[in-house]
């Protein structure tokens, strides 16, 4: 399985969130969008919970 964190660039955030400054953290699983995070540390938490979940499915 293969689960990363990215930050979406300007081109994918709307001209507010960008006037505002808010940073957007995506999580995405075999290559699909599951999750949005404002903070990265939160999408990394959820990046190892779903590792987490697929080692134990695979044992």
């Amino acid at each position: 399985m293969t689960v990363r964190v990215t930050e979406r660039d300007d081109t994918h955030i709307s001209h507010e969130n960008i006037a505002d400054g808010i940073q957007i953290w995506d999580v995405h699983q075999q290559d699909q969008l599951v999750g949005m995070f404002h903070v990265e540390s939160d999408a990394q938490r959820y990046k190892a919970e779903l590792e987490e979940l697929e080692n134990r499915r695979n044992q």
